[in-house]
């Protein structure tokens, strides 16, 4: 009975949740955004490459981190780490992309996934441009974890990512 109104619950919350209009990020959030050097098919595969190396290393850095200030530290600590992390894996696609990495306050555009609005604005963000930074992005949230990689996948280079409430979903119904 208890499986049958969480899982009524969560349908009726499928059809409320695409009305709302605009969403925004908490304060207490640190985004991730990869920016490819242009459209081309050859930069966008450098983007797809680059976040999920990088979203593999950053996940296991942050994995047991509870505070913001935490993860700041932790970040900070480890830029040149990071710089490291996305020069190995554009070496390991033979890419003489340049990048830069930003860690701070950057401006994000307005984005719309899956029927949510996210609104545009100033947000604390790891920010790695490849080449000239003119092609679509990827992003996420990375403190705290909003997608997560799936830990059965995650030396696979098909990476699996999961939300939470898909995590609470699949541990009522097992």
């Amino acid at each position: 009975m208890k499986k049958i109104i969480i899982f009524m619950l969560l349908i009726v919350s499928a059809y409320i949740l695409p009305t709302v209009h605009a969403i925004t990020i908490p304060k207490e959030a640190i985004r991730i955004r990869v920016i490819a050097d242009n459209n081309s098919i050859e930069s966008q595969n450098e983007k797809k490459y680059v976040s999920k190396q990088l979203e593999i290393y950053l996940s296991k850095l942050l994995k047991d981190i509870k505070k913001i200030e935490k993860a700041r530290a932790i970040l900070n600590q480890n830029i040149k780490n990071i710089n490291k992390n996305i020069q190995k894996s554009l070496d390991e696609i033979n890419s003489k992309t340049s990048f830069k990495v930003n860690f701070g306050i950057n401006n994000f555009p307005q984005k719309k996934f899956k029927g949510v609005v996210y609104k545009s604005g100033e947000y604390e963000s790891l920010v790695v441009t490849l080449g000239k930074g003119k092609g679509d992005n990827w992003w996420c949230v990375l403190f705290p974890p909003l997608c997560l990689i799936d830990e059965k996948n995650e030396n696979k280079n098909n990476i699996e990512y999961e939300f939470y409430i898909k995590k609470i979903i699949d541990k009522i119904f097992k």
